[in-house]
């Protein structure tokens, strides 16, 4: 999916909203755990209820891999799904991959051509080789993390040089040099508040993803205050807030109901921008 292609399905269904598949079989509904494959079940009934709502989803590969070769067939089976029945949904893997050139080529080829994903998340640490590997795919995107919400962000990206830049900073202006806005997004956790605003200094045009709107306690209105731009710019994620709002037998009905609430409070941002 291009970038002209995803700011048409942000305008067309007014949102901006992914959904964070961190699918975990100790909080899902207790009658699911007699399906064959219980996290494909829960995805599914998720992702029926709520793409009216948003245009993106995005799974966390962490809650898959753990489970070993059933929890990634699980993934593979969600991605199916989605590609076959939503196939204008944007597809996020939250992988948080950066290795070695080498490595990093494999995990690309893993993520855009077997499971043909839209996107990747990638961490950026060791550099423009581990992350180039990512950006030699036309029609995809890179996630590189930028400012996250957790507490473990002031150690290092919040850490200042010499000349006052901080290394969250020095991550956005030298990533810029390997991708464009057309390939490259950036992870901000929506926690930061007014650093949207530091950020949008360095990067104003390209799309950030923001996770932490919902259960994390971040504030989609002082996101759209100081991250969102003409064409939207933001894709937010709100993954246990919707998912997990029910352990009944309603809880995709009840998940609908929260994406609804969200993709509401998201038309109403999106119409300020005229």
């Amino acid at each position: 999916m291009n970038r002209k292609q995803l700011v048409n399905e942000i305008f067309t269904k007014k949102s901006f909203l992914c959904v964070g598949l961190d699918t975990d079989l100790k909080k899902v509904p207790e009658f699911l755990l007699n399906e064959d494959d219980p996290i494909f079940a829960f995805n599914k009934a998720i992702i029926d209820a709520t793409a009216p709502y948003c245009v993106a989803y995005k799974p966390n590969l962490a809650f898959y891999e753990c489970f070993g070769l059933k929890g990634m067939a699980a993934f593979e089976r969600t991605i199916k799904y989605l590609k076959k029945f939503y196939p204008t949904h944007f597809i996020v893997a939250d992988a948080k991959r950066g290795d070695i050139g080498n490595t990093s080529s494999m995990y690309a080829r893993t993520f855009f051509e077997e499971y043909d994903v839209d996107s990747l998340t990638v961490a950026p640490y060791m550099g423009e080789d581990s992350v180039k590997p990512f950006l030699e795919y036309d029609g995809k995107w890179v996630i590189v993390l930028a400012l996250t919400s957790n507490k473990g962000s002031h150690d290092f990206q919040l850490t200042e040089d010499k000349e006052g830049e901080r290394l969250f900073e020095k991550v956005l202006r030298k990533s810029q040099e390997w991708g464009t806005p057309e390939n490259m997004m950036y992870v901000v956790g929506a926690t930061q508040g007014e650093m949207f605003k530091d950020i949008r200094k360095v990067a104003p045009n390209h799309f950030l993803l923001v996770p932490g709107v919902g259960a994390q306690g971040g504030s989609l209105q002082e996101v759209c205050k100081y991250g969102i731009t003409k064409d939207c710019g933001l894709l937010v994620n709100s993954s246990r807030g919707i998912i997990y709002a029910s352990k009944g037998e309603d809880f995709a009905e009840v998940a609908a109901q929260k994406a609804k609430e969200l993709q509401e409070q998201m038309a109403e941002e999106l119409a300020k921008l005229g």
